[in-house]
Order: structure tokens, then C-alpha cells, then sequence
């Protein structure tokens, strides 16, 4: 059975009340000892500062030089009473007692065997056992008014007493421990709780996971990714901004790099400082254009860093040029398909009816205007763009829109599919927006004029609509702008970055009332083989 992991809040508390458990424990030892030292340094302390008074005193300065031990056995009992001490003896230079708690003890000999060298002069303590149990004795010499010892004095205090005075300072600090122990698991339970609320509830095993599978799916993206801290320094980039960044001649590692010393122009700073977000912007670096969003990263309503998505520009361009190119491609075959469904089903209604002449005059029509379609463009060799003019004849007829295409001579094949591309872009949007300028009008008629010559292709879109007004002409090629409504407004735009990707020109000329007319010239390099 597997055993079960420990939560990160137990690891907590269980590591705090360890590290609080062992340093009350050192701290115990420490102070234990030291106030230990400190209990029997204080006892001797004031064990010779009795012994001092009591040597300096006159009655013991009388008695032992008049060699009388009566006074000096009642000063030395009183003494002992008032300081609580075990006892205070007095002795000549010979070691015979003049004063001692038991009176019969006064005048022998003075036991212990560390008495000698107070005798001879010196002040000190000791621990030894005499008559009365093991004390700690302070010696000092008695020394008379000529500077000659006539004797000394030893303090004694009990052992007992100073180990019950050890035992409570020792009670002390263990209650302090207790309570330092209880205040420190109280700490570790509101840290951990405080912690496991920070980190959602999250495990470090689900924080790892998640880190990880964080940082897999930014590194996987197709879109690079930039994002930086507060203080505008990058802190992520992934692999695809790492290819860009190099494809574009930068460092291919910026991590902990300003960004604006990386990335001057990123607009990433100011999203730090606005928090606001900036999205489809373009950026230009080393003459590679790139298509970015920036949105700052808020955290309980404070900005903690800015993220950037980036995208080659190039990569957009030609998806939207496919995704545009497959609209006009689905729309003109549309057109087709609905109307040859339409023709059908006349001829079906024919044959059921029995109404064979009418049917052969259907057809016949139908035949020949066809043939009139394909007339058209008989002299557009390019079978993509011959085959797309079709299907907007159709489209027309399907808007009630008469359009008529002409070649004033002949357009051949080019050897660039991206032009062609191009082309088709062009001439759809125009088209589409003619027939749509018509949709109001009286006589709806748009007309395709295409000449080609030295390599440069003219095309020629006329309607009869209103004509655009003056104060539009200067937002005609924005963004989003038109006169039709919401969701509109991106054919011209699709045109004029056709025409400046072929290096071309356009011309508008418009009458109020009168309608449009929109001339584009494009270079258009033809094959040889559809020349000759």
C-alpha cells in the first residue's frame, strides 16, 4: 500500500514546530547553564562580601586578638540569621573555631581541609563538607589594624539551597519553553494556513504540473510570446519569438533584458504604464513587419507585467490573400452553380410539359448567350482569371446587374501565380462594390475594360451609381470604413494592398450622380510561350 504524501500545509507546520522545538531546546541549555553560573557566582559573591564585613567588624577584631569567643560567637549567629546563610565561622591563625551555629563545636579545629590557604592570606571559595553537610565556603583573611592576619572567616551556604535556587530558575525557563513551543505551533498553523490560501489550495506536485504544462503549451504555440514583469524587464519568450527575433537579427536570448533596450518600438512599456491593451498592431523590426497584440497582466486589480503575442506579417498576409482569393473563387462558382440550377429547372419544366420548340428556342438562347459570355473573354489567356470573370458574369445576372467585360487586346498568361492572385483580389473587390453602388439605381450597368501592353496591365471598373461623395474620398481606404453599414468596409483596403504589393497605382474619378470610374495600372510580366 502506498504510502500517502504529506500536504504541504503538515510539511509546514511540522517544519516550523521542529525548528521552534529545537532552538527552545538549545536556548534551554544555553540559558540553563549560564544562569546556572550566574546563580553560583552570585552566592559567592555575597558569600564573601558577609565573610569581608564579618573580618572587618571590631568585635572580631577584639575577640581574636584578646583570644575571647564569646562575642564573637554571638555577632557571627546574627550575622548568619540575617543573611540566611548555613553558617559563619570564625578562626584563628591556628584553624580553632571561634564561632560555629553548634556551640560545641566553638574552639576545635576547623574541618574541611580547605582552609589552609586563607590562612595564609588569600580570598577565595569552595565547595568541600564539613560538620554541618557539603557547602559552598568563601574564605577571606582577618587582618588587623597593624596589616597582620590574626585569623580568618569562612561564609558557608548549603547546596541544597543553591540547587532548589538552580531547580526554579531552570522551572522557569522550561514554563517559557512550554509556551514558546505552544505561541510557535500556533505561528506554523496560521503560516501554512496563510501559504495554502496564497497558492489556491495547490499542492507544490499541482504547481509543478501546472508550471509545466504552462510552459509547454507557450512553447508549442505557433505565435511568439513576449511577456515582462512590472519593472519592464522580459522574463518569458518562447521558441517561435526566439525564431522571429533571429530571423530579424536579434539575440535569440533576452530573458532578463530591458525591453526596451531589446525592443525599442515593442509598445510594451507603455501598456505597463496605460493598462491598456493594444491589439493588432504592427511592428517594425529591421525592416520585418510584424503583427502584435499587447495586453497588460492584472492581479488583484495591480499590473503585474504585459504579455505580447507576435506574428510574421508575412504569414497573415498570405492567409488572408488565400482566405480572400477562395471567397471570390466560392462566390463566382456560387453564382454558376445558381444559375445553371435555375436553367435546369426551366428545362426540366419544359420537358414535362411537352413543350419541345419552346425548349429548343430556350436552349439555342442559352447557348448563345453563353457563347457571348465566353466572347468576353476570349482574350484573357490566363484560364484562372478567364474562369473568374465568368462566374462574375453570372453574379451579375444573378444581381440584375448588366456587366459587360472587354479586352482591347489581348491579356496573356503571366508566370507569377502570386499575381494573378493579386489580380483576381483586385478586379473581384471592384466588381463587387460597383455592382453593389447599382443596387439603387435606375439603369444598372457595370463595365470591365482590361488592355495589357509591355508588361504593365490596365484595368478599367465603370458603374452607373451615385458616385462617392467628397468628403468620403479620404477614408475610402481605411479600415472598416464604408457607407453600407456594419461589418463592411475591407474590399478597397484588400485592393490598395494588392496594388501596393505589385508595385501598381490607382486612379479614382467620381461625379455625384454619375457614377465611379477606378482605373489600377499593375505590372504584369507575361510568359513568353502565351506571346508568341
Amino acid at each position: 500500500m502506498l504510502k500517502r504524501k504529506l500536504t504541504l500545509r503538515k510539511i509546514i507546520i511540522c517544519l516550523i514546530f521542529i525548528v521552534v522545538l529545537f532552538s527552545l531546546l538549545l536556548t534551554d541549555l544555553l540559558v540553563s547553564k549560564s544562569i546556572n553560573e550566574n546563580s553560583i557566582s552570585k552566592e559567592e559573591e555575597k558569600a564573601l562580601a558577609i565573610a569581608r564585613i564579618v573580618a572587618q567588624s571590631e568585635v572580631v577584631q577584639v575577640g581574636l586578638k584578646e583570644g575571647e569567643s564569646e562575642e564573637i560567637q554571638h555577632y557571627a549567629n546574627e550575622v548568619r540569621e540575617l543573611a540566611e546563610v548555613l553558617f559563619v565561622v570564625v578562626m584563628d591563625m591556628n584553624g580553632i573555631r571561634y564561632s560555629h551555629p553548634n556551640r560545641e563545636y566553638v574552639g576545635k579545629p576547623f574541618m574541611g581541609g580547605d582552609e589552609t590557604l586563607a590562612l595564609e592570606g588569600n580570598e577565595y571559595s569552595s565547595i568541600s563538607e564539613g560538620t554541618l553537610t557539603t557547602s559552598l565556603r568563601s574564605f577571606t583573611p582577618v587582618i588587623n589594624d597593624r596589616n597582620e592576619q590574626i585569623g580568618a572567616v569562612a561564609v558557608g551556604i548549603s547546596l541544597e539551597n543553591l540547587q532548589d535556587i538552580i531547580n526554579q530558575n531552570h522551572k522557569n525557563i522550561v514554563l517559557g519553553s512550554i509556551l514558546g513551543l505552544l505561541l510557535g505551533l500556533i505561528g506554523a498553523v496560521l503560516i501554512a494556513n496563510y501559504i495554502k490560501k496564497t497558492l489556491y489550495g495547490l499542492e507544490p506536485s499541482a504547481i509543478a504540473k501546472i508550471l509545466e504544462e504552462r510552459s509547454a503549451m507557450l512553447q508549442s504555440v505557433h505565435e511568439g510570446i513576449v511577456a515582462v514583469d512590472k519593472d519592464g524587464k522580459i522574463t518569458l519568450v518562447n521558441k517561435s519569438a526566439k525564431k522571429m527575433f533571429k530571423k530579424a537579427g536579434l539575440p535569440e536570448e533576452p530573458t532578463g533584458m530591458e525591453v526596451n533596450k531589446y525592443l525599442p518600438m515593442t509598445g510594451l512599456e507603455r501598456v505597463l504604464k496605460t493598462g491598456k491593451p493594444e491589439l493588432g498592431a504592427e511592428l517594425s523590426i529591421n525592416g520585418m513587419t510584424f503583427l502584435v497584440n499587447r495586453v497588460p497582466l492584472i492581479v488583484d486589480d495591480q499590473i503585474i507585467g504585459a504579455i505580447s503575442t507576435i506574428r510574421d506579417k508575412t504569414e497573415v498576409k498570405e492567409l488572408a490573400k488565400q482566405l480572400t482569393g477562395v471567397k471570390l473563387y466560392v462566390d463566382a462558382l456560387r453564382a454558376q452553380s445558381h444559375e445553371v440550377k435555375n436553367n435546369l429547372h426551366v428545362i426540366l419544366g419544359m420537358v414535362r410539359i411537352g413543350a419541345y420548340e419552346q425548349l429548343k428556342s430556350f436552349i439555342l438562347q442559352l447557348v448563345n448567350h453563353k457563347n457571348h459570355e465566353i466572347s468576353q473573354v476570349t482574350d484573357i489567356k490566363d484560364a484562372v482569371l478567364s474562369g473568374f470573370l465568368l462566374g462574375k458574369l453570372s453574379y451579375a445576372r444573378e444581381c440584375d446587374v448588366n456587366l459587360t467585360i472587354k479586352s482591347e487586346n489581348v491579356v496573356p498568361e503571366t508566370n507569377s501565380a502570386d499575381t494573378i492572385h493579386e489580380v483576381i483580389t483586385i478586379i473581384g473587390n471592384l466588381v463587387n462594390n460597383a455592382i453593389e453602388a447599382t443596387e439603387n439605381t435606375t439603369f444598372k450597368k457595370v463595365d470591365v475594360r482590361l488592355s495589357f501592353d509591355r508588361n504593365l496591365l490596365k484595368i478599367e471598373v465603370k458603374d452607373t451609381g451615385p458616385g462617392i461623395k467628397s468628403e468620403d474620398m479620404a477614408d475610402i481606404f481605411e479600415k472598416g470604413f464604408s457607407t453600407k453599414g456594419k461589418d463592411r468596409g475591407y474590399g478597397l483596403v484588400l485592393v490598395k494592398k494588392s496594388i501596393d504589393h505589385l508595385g501598381g497605382n490607382l486612379t479614382i474619378d467620381t461625379l455625384k450622380g454619375l457614377g465611379t470610374t477606378v482605373t489600377v495600372e499593375i505590372p504584369y510580366e507575361a510568359e513568353v510561350d502565351s506571346i508568341d
